[in-house]
């Protein structure tokens, strides 16, 4: 059964997964940013009021967010969901650089990898990347665990793996992209952007969640 807390957590878990404040997640999805306030989930009279299902559509497009993610999220308190995780493949940062841990695709492959086990949110190629240092404190420290997808389409605005054909792997955020040039941010905004040649990039994969 959809309870109405469990709708509102699966909007803030999102906004949180990919870098916002309810309203900016509002303001990202083209509504009042004040549209996903705690204060506009009660109606005067004490009556719950739910997000409409236009508003969760763009709430999705907005974050590129899939419907098994937010059925994912929804779940995340509830007991029964837990069973539904599997084992991902995990690697140290350090060593996600090193070559054979990822095929020409661009998915993990070969046999080093760890494992760990995840909700199971719909996508199989799934892998998650173990930080290690403070090279991108505040927002991961050592110990934090970035999921990331090979297969989801990002956007800019979105918080990406990138490799480099030098081997270097960074996490950072997508400025902008295209055929001949990739513009990134560090993760926290405050340091200075950094730019690639096209063909410099291996590939950019999209982070869907951090674990702290």
């Amino acid at each position: 059964m959809l309870r109405h807390v469990d709708i509102w957590r699966a909007i803030d878990l999102l906004a949180e997964r990919h870098g916002f404040s309810p309203s900016g997640l509002a303001r990202r999805a083209g509504l009042d940013p004040t549209a996903f306030n705690r204060s506009k989930r009660v109606a005067r009279d004490g009556r719950p009021r739910w997000p409409t299902t236009e508003s969760i559509a763009k709430i999705l497009e907005a974050t590129g967010a899939s419907v098994t993610e937010l059925v994912a999220a929804i779940t995340a308190g509830d007991e029964p969901a837990m069973p539904f995780h599997r084992r991902i493949p995990v690697v140290g940062l350090a060593k996600a650089g090193i070559a054979g841990y990822f095929d020409d695709s661009g998915r993990p492959a070969g046999q080093s990898w760890d494992h760990l086990a995840f909700p199971d949110l719909g996508d199989p190629h799934l892998y998650a990347i173990e930080i290690a240092g403070d090279g991108l404190a505040p927002v991961c420290r050592p110990g934090d665990t970035i999921i990331v997808s090979p297969t989801a389409n990002p956007r800019r605005g979105d918080r990406v793996v990138v490799k480099t054909t030098s081997g270097e792997v960074l996490a950072r955020q997508l400025v902008r992209r295209n055929a001949w040039r990739v513009e990134l941010l560090p993760l926290d905004l405050r340091g200075a952007p950094r730019a690639l040649a096209g063909d410099e990039v291996v590939f950019i994969h999209r982070i869907v969640w951090i674990i702290q």
